[in-house]
């Protein structure tokens, strides 16, 4: 999909029409293992141990064995306003593979 670098939007802040700057927001660094509910602190607590049926820790995930994967990714918005500096996001991610931010070329 192809977005412009500058579009003229209104700024909830500002409270007025205002030219502001298009970027995609980032998706955030990876969680580490030792978080609640991580696999590996399971491991340590001593879970998955023991016989029979362990409901989750027994089975595979569920992507794995039931559903189909999608082709492509939601990417979100976020709009700079170039009076105020805040930052605010579109409301709902659009699902494109690809994101081409370029220049208005003016005639």
């Amino acid at each position: 999909m192809k977005a412009p670098k500058k579009t003229k939007r209104f700024c909830p802040y500002c409270r007025k029409k205002t030219e502001q700057k298009i970027d995609l927001v980032s998706t955030g660094a990876k969680r580490g293992s030792m978080k609640r509910g991580g696999r590996s602190r399971l491991e340590k607590r001593g879970k998955w141990r023991g016989l029979g049926s362990l409901g989750r820790y027994s089975k595979p995930a569920v992507k794995s064995w039931k559903r189909k994967t999608k082709s492509t990714t939601k990417k979100v918005l976020i709009y700079k306003c170039s009076i105020c500096k805040k930052s605010k996001q579109q409301k709902q991610g659009r699902r494109i593979s690809k994101l081409q931010l370029e220049d208005k070329k003016k005639e």
